[in-house]
């Protein structure tokens, strides 16, 4: 981190429905914003391209593979706005009646990594193993470049997992994005609030997450510095926010508190 990258790097947040064409009409204009803005890279969020609550067979039906239209529709917009997209996809797989809760990152020469979601939201009520088949824990994380900053990726419950982050860290990210559909309810924005800042600052990195907006999701997509500032933040409103990720403030930080350095455990995939 000898030079200083900067990356503009934008959350967007909406409450995405049924109709994947109308979903990514409404990304595109998010994204046209973001790009207007100074991003360089837009955060969407979980299950941009097809949702409907409560969560039931219809996402099987909807689901669509990594090199359909829908990802094909990003890959387009990406390379018209000369930016690079995530975005949560439901994605099909061969069992049926259920699909994988996936995240793609894509720019104008296609998809440039990937991620499955781990830790399924079998909590508050909730029963998303029933619909999703898990990433596999034993994947080697894929970190992705984007003007110099190293990305990676993890979603929504996962952050409730500090290990996912750190895992994530050890591969070399600087930022970790965290697309959500962050189910509303008791104290959960609070827990939301606090366990992306927590992942920041006990990872000495930036956390870009976005949320769907209200009301199933509790909005509040935000991104968070390397000392748990919240740089930017959105409400309950649809629409797009927009902060500087720099390396050089990165290492700064790190020189300040090097906890990495001091740590003395490291992260293995159950059974390894």
């Amino acid at each position: 981190m000898a030079s200083d990258a900067q990356l503009g790097v934008a959350v967007a947040q909406f409450a995405p429905g049924r109709d994947a064409v109308e979903n990514l009409d409404r990304i595109t204009g998010l994204c046209a914003l973001a790009a207007s803005r100074g991003a360089q890279l837009v955060l969407l969020p979980e299950y941009s391209s097809y949702f409907s609550n409560p969560m039931d067979g219809s996402f099987a039906r909807n689901a669509q593979e990594l090199d359909g239209r829908f990802v094909e529709g990003l890959t387009a917009l990406a390379a018209r706005l000369g930016i690079t997209i995530v975005a949560g996809v439901v994605e099909k797989v061969a069992e049926s009646g259920k699909f994988s809760n996936t995240i793609v990152a894509v720019d104008s020469s296609g998809v440039r990594a990937s991620y499955r979601k781990l830790h399924l939201y079998d909590a508050f009520g909730q029963k998303e193993s029933d619909f999703v088949v898990p990433g596999d824990p034993a994947d080697a994380p894929e970190i992705f470049e984007v003007g110099g900053v190293r990305v990676g990726i993890q979603t929504c419950y996962d952050v409730r997992f500090p290990e996912v982050t750190r895992r994530l860290v050890d591969a070399g990210a600087d930022l970790v994005l965290i697309p959500a559909e962050w189910v509303a309810g008791p104290l959960k924005e609070s827990h939301w609030r606090t366990l992306v800042t927590a992942r920041a600052i006990e990872n000495t990195i930036y956390v870009a997450a976005a949320d769907h907006a209200p009301p199933v999701g509790v909005g509040n997509s935000l991104i968070v510095g390397p000392m748990g500032v919240h740089m930017v933040e959105i409400g309950e409103a649809t629409d797009v926010a927009v902060a500087w990720i720099s390396t050089e403030r990165l290492a700064q930080v790190r020189a300040k508190n090097p906890a990495l350095k001091l740590r003395r455990y490291k992260v293995v995939p159950i059974g390894e």
